[in-house]
């Protein structure tokens, strides 16, 4: 009878899985500490951890356009204890990259964070207050203006290299492997301009220490409601949105996929983050998996068309 009621008892105690999380958690970050994106990602951790009722952790890996960072988190094992920290450059990479992942159909979309502009800034030494005093000594002084960028091909490259276009006027691209390197040489006017992270920008602009004279998308900022957009400084149509967001290696399981994204729009629509986003220049935007992945799908398109347009190739 023991050995029957052992044997009975054994399948279902094999069967019988760990709930999810049952280990730390990391978020592998693609980007070097310091940037907007590094504080969003440092916030949704500390915020998670609670509720998930296990450690969450960020890794960054910066360099290669982001490629770095994603390659190491889609190599891992698909249970959920490796994630993926994203931004709208993710959508950028397959126009400009030979990747060794397909960025469709090797991930498992999750949840998207935060929506926003970028902020344009300048050294507050350089002789610009807007968009068209900027046009004009980039006319005056052709491929001398320097702007710089997070990374060749990033979303803060392309929407300079957008307004430039626009514009037209020529302006000098300098790269970097990450925002917070990028901004330090903002800070100490090494380089002109840059379309920043607002999070990592807005500080050094309400100390004066940079110039804002534009936001990229459609709409002002509400924390900064003089700087005008790019747009209506004469610009028409000009729109560029940042957004971030989590992936995870293909193939997680819908159960794990469901506890992911409903923590994370449960913090999205805490007021606490609400007021974070809105000090950093962005906003909350929680979205189902599916509806972030079609925005994912779509954008790669957008981009590729775009890029194809200007010409842009990886240095």
């Amino acid at each position: 009878m023991l050995l029957l009621a052992a044997a009975t008892a054994a399948p279902t105690s094999l069967l019988a899985a760990p709930e999810y999380p049952d280990k730390p958690i990391r978020i592998v970050v693609p980007f070097v500490a310091g940037g907007g994106g590094d504080i969003v990602s440092r916030y949704m951790a500390q915020a998670l951890s609670g509720p998930l009722g296990q450690p969450v952790i960020v890794e960054n890996y910066g360099g290669a356009g982001g490629l770095i960072g994603v390659n190491i988190g889609l190599a891992a094992p698909p249970n959920g204890s490796t994630l993926i920290f994203i931004s709208s450059s993710y959508a950028v990479n397959p126009s400009l990259y030979k990747l060794k992942y397909d960025p469709v159909r090797d991930i498992t979309p999750l949840a998207q964070m935060t929506a926003g502009p970028l902020l344009v800034v300048v050294n507050p030494k350089l002789p610009v207050k807007s968009m068209a005093d900027l046009a004009a000594l980039a006319r005056s002084k052709p491929g001398q203006v320097t702007y710089a960028s997070s990374g060749q091909g990033s979303a803060l490259h392309l929407a300079a290299v957008q307004f430039a276009r626009q514009a037209r006027v020529e302006m000098l691209h300098v790269p970097y492997k990450g925002g917070g390197a990028a901004l330090i040489d903002v800070l100490n006017g090494t380089v002109d301009v840059y379309f920043a992270a607002t999070g990592s920008a807005i500080p050094h602009v309400q100390s004066g220490k940079l110039r804002a004279i534009a936001v990229t998308t459609n709409t002002r900022l509400s924390l900064l409601p003089d700087v005008p957009t790019i747009a209506e400084s004469g610009y028409p149509g000009y729109d560029v949105t940042l957004w971030y967001g989590l992936i995870g290696p293909k193939g997680m399981p819908p159960a794990v996929v469901s506890r992911i994204n409903a923590e994370v729009n449960k913090v999205l629509s805490l007021p606490a983050t609400a007021e974070k986003f809105q000090a950093e220049g962005v906003v909350p935007a929680a979205e189902t998996p599916a509806i972030f992945g079609r925005r994912i799908e779509r954008e790669i398109a957008q981009w590729r068309e775009t890029v194809g347009a200007l010409g842009i190739k990886p240095e």
